[in-house]
């Protein structure tokens, strides 16, 4: 909630989508049977030498530059053959009576070798030639749509003259295609729409990956993730599952009377229960659990406490693995996760103590001994860890450490980890009952935070005091930072001084102004958007869960 908002890239990825989009889910339909500009039917077919070496070339898995280069040398070539003889490839409609899963589910009755070919079982339908096999009079195209896959029964008799022909020339692997008929299964159980007429909707120019290793290189399913979606088809159902995790995300909140606004969510006067669903962007590091920029649910409830936010969780999460998955146990890498309510709820000093032994309320704020004793007890820890600890500026952030490094990756079933520090928790409320914590809460699943809440300062004095505490803290490590650099050759750790402390940080007056004005007691809290799609589609990185995820530039 305290992230740093900014603008989402200029990548256009939604234009990269709309190129899966039209891998799949063709918008390309057939303007009439009679259009010659779309339905190859009386073409002259070149040699059947050049199409066997064709054939070959154009289906062949490419391992170099050169080969990638001389298919698409080939297929340039059958575009301008195509056009010679008055057909366009690259088509402006199709009009689809079905896709390749209402056909299956519709006639999954069929028997082996039977043939309807009635005028309700003439079809028309559209999607990318995902495979094909040639051989005499038959041939056997693969097609793939948004929902499945079905077969293209292709028979040189059932075609118009030549038709046959064409479609071993220029007919390759990635084209989207169009095509009618009626419905058969054949003899060893594949139903099929069996061709009478075919259009070749968009002439693919460069070959799909290699279909039995896929797009393997993990850089360049990020970058391109429109070949990724068209190479691996479970790519594209996990953002469908995202979409519908969106989605039932909106339904929870509104069915509970949350209104979505724009940012600056905690400065909407007089809406009392208010949700944003938004990209942030952080300056961290790349891993398979962070990405600078992610995205997240964040939502905010008048005369509410972070208990409030707890039972939101609750409801949010298991809606969304429910309408995902139909059942509240799942796997997550080989973890059976159980979310069925009530989830577990621990303070993190009880948490610390049980792992560790330590209890820091018996260490008052006494940061010396309380380092001693943390080091002496956690005994063998790496350099990183113990320089951590030795940094901490106070017993709060000591707590928070040990609870990073120690406990963190073991909450593993889902917990509600309770009563943060007050150095840590800048915009919570001071805790009723406990000097010194919030009234705060993260939630782990999976050793990673998946939510974080709290209930709001309203205290507009003490919010202030508590912010400029933090730009204090920041230019002092900022100076140390300057100096530090001053006094070493070493250009990376130069470098990297600068990136952690260099940033400017200043008071958001506006916000001040806003809480002056008085906000009504309230909690609000942010969900990850990402981290949940994760869980529910047992994805390993967050990036398998981003379409267009941030990635280092190529040098």
């Amino acid at each position: 909630m305290d992230a740093l908002k900014a603008c989402t890239l200029t990548l256009n990825p939604f234009k990269h989508l709309f190129h899966h989009l039209a891998s799949s889910t063709t918008v390309i339909r057939r303007t009439s049977s009679s259009s010659s500009a779309l339905l190859i039917r009386c073409c002259s077919s070149t040699t059947a030498t050049s199409a066997r070496r064709n054939r070959r070339l154009s289906s062949s898995s490419t391992s170099s530059t050169s080969d990638r280069d001389a298919v698409r040398a080939i297929r340039l070539k059958k575009v301008e053959e195509l056009r010679s003889k008055g057909l366009e490839p690259y088509g402006y409609r199709w009009d689809r009576t079905h896709t390749a899963n209402q056909l299956q589910d519709l006639y999954t009755h069929l028997g082996d070798g039977e043939e309807l070919n009635s005028e309700k079982d003439n079809v028309t339908v559209a999607g990318r030639i995902v495979a094909r096999r040639a051989f005499g009079k038959l041939a056997f195209l693969t097609l793939r749509d948004e929902s499945g896959m079905i077969q293209l029964y292709c028979e040189k008799e059932r075609l118009a003259s030549n038709q046959f022909e064409q479609l071993k020339t220029f007919v390759d692997i990635g084209d989207i295609l169009g095509a009618s008929g009626s419905i058969k299964r054949t003899e060893k159980g594949e139903l099929s729409v069996y061709v009478t007429a075919f259009a070749i909707l968009t002439k693919s120019l460069l070959p799909l990956p290699d279909k039995y290793h896929g797009l393997t290189d993990v850089d360049k399913r990020y970058r391109q993730r429109y070949v990724d979606m068209i190479a691996n088809p479970e790519v594209a159902d996990i953002f469908r599952k995202r979409a519908k995790i969106v989605s039932e995300m909106r339904k929870t909140v509104e069915s509970l009377g949350f209104v979505e606004v724009e940012t600056p969510v905690l400065q909407v006067g007089g809406f009392e229960k208010v949700y944003e669903i938004g990209r942030i962007f952080r300056n961290e590091g790349l891993s398979t659990r962070h990405n600078p920029e992610f995205t997240t649910i964040e939502m905010y409830e008048a005369y509410s406490d972070y208990e409030s936010m707890i039972n939101l969780a609750e409801e949010i999460v298991t809606r969304c693995t429910l309408a995902i998955h139909g059942k509240l146990t799942i796997d997550y890498q080989g973890i059976e996760i159980c979310l069925e309510r009530p989830w577990r709820r621990e303070t993190m000093h009880s948490l610390v103590k049980e792992a560790t032994g330590i209890d820091f309320n018996e260490l008052s704020n006494d940061l010396k001994l309380a380092k001693e004793v943390t080091l002496k007890t956690l005994g063998d820890l790496d350099n990183k860890d113990k320089s951590s600890i030795q940094a901490c500026p106070s017993v709060g952030h000591l707590l928070n450490e040990v609870f990073e490094v120690v406990v963190e990756s073991k909450l593993l079933q889902p917990t509600f980890v309770l009563d943060y520090p007050v150095e840590i928790s800048p915009l919570a409320k001071p805790h009723r009952r406990h000097a010194g914590l919030t009234e705060r809460f993260e939630l782990f699943i999976c050793g990673r935070e998946l939510a974080n809440a709290f209930s709001e300062l309203t205290d507009p004095v003490d919010q202030r005091g508590r912010l400029e505490e933090q730009v204090r803290q920041h230019n002092a490590k900022k100076t140390e930072a300057i100096l530090e650099s001053d006094l070493t050759d070493h250009v990376e750790e130069k470098i990297k001084k600068n990136e952690d402390d260099s940033y400017e940080v200043t008071l958001d007056e506006d916000f001040l102004t806003a809480l002056e004005y008085g906000m009504p007691p309230a909690s609000g809290m942010g969900l990850g958007i990402d981290r949940l799609v994760m869980l529910l589609t047992n994805s390993a990185s967050i990036r398998d869960v981003i379409a267009f995820p941030v990635l280092k530039i190529q040098q």
